[in-house]
């Protein structure tokens, strides 16, 4: 059976909201890109995306296609729309005709803006990141859909916040693996530095890094400064011995 052009363009969108584990990757255009899929694959007028945090809208997201027809119903859901009201429950907004919203008074600024733009339709469905809502998928189109189109809708919306999700356990894993690498290179340095006053000194191990602890303290800088200032050969030698004298005659703290 030869896959049809949807399916296969099906499976170009699902790789591509996989494709986040870069260090370039930013939300914004991401789920812009996703928004352009939701355009041709559910078929739409346009589609987009809206970030929430809390009470608060943190980023907009409109598809390439009618992009300002996009974010002007995006950005006239402050008051209630489809997006608010998906991520307020945490479950799929119905297609719902604009005429018939804008009958029963619902969502009047967003409806009123959406007949403007000869919008027909709408619905809605979560952006869910571990059962948590990250805001919603906004999809505007010309008839009423099928299930079968907002089961997609929302496969897609879940595709994209597993890129989101990824995204930044990336983000964490690389700064972990950052900060771990720069307090090992600290540590090494420092046993290098204490070694090398061990040796210049003929005295113990435990001294010389005492010596190299007090100094930082007295001049409240990070003992790696200290310890870099030693291999580098410049620091205050004079005053490293006496500290290091100091350390040998009150022995071990």
């Amino acid at each position: 059976m030869h896959p049809s052009t949807r399916e296969i363009r099906l499976a170009e969108a699902l790789v591509e909201s996989a494709d986040t584990l870069t260090d370039g990757f930013e939300a914004g255009p991401y789920l812009s890109g996703v928004a352009d899929h939701c355009v041709r694959l559910l078929p739409a007028q346009a589609a987009g995306f809206m970030l929430i945090d809390g009470d608060r809208t943190v980023a907009l997201a409109a598809s390439s296609a009618q992009q300002a027809v996009a974010r002007d119903l995006l950005e006239a859901q402050r008051g209630g729309g489809p997006c608010l009201e998906s991520y307020g429950s945490g479950r799929p907004v119905p297609p719902v005709s604009i005429r018939a919203a804008r009958a029963a008074a619902r969502w009047p600024e967003f409806t009123e803006r959406a007949m403007v733009h000869d919008i027909v339709a709408t619905y809605a469905v979560p952006l869910l990141r571990q059962r948590q809502p990250l805001g919603a998928l906004n999809v505007f189109v010309r008839a009423l859909p099928d299930g079968a189109t907002l089961r997609l809708a929302q496969l897609i919306a879940d595709c994209a916040a597993l890129g989101l999700r990824n995204h930044t356990a990336y983000v964490q894993c690389r700064t972990l693996a950052g900060q771990l690498q720069q307090a090992l290179s600290s540590r090494v340095r420092i046993e290098q530095a204490k070694g090398m006053l061990a040796e210049r000194w003929n005295t113990a191990a435990d001294h010389a890094f005492v010596a190299l602890r007090q100094h930082a303290r007295r001049r409240r800088v990070p003992l790696e400064q200290v310890a870099g200032e030693v291999l580098d050969r410049v620091a205050d030698d004079a005053e490293l011995r006496r500290e290091a004298e100091r350390a040998r005659g009150e022995g071990p703290e």
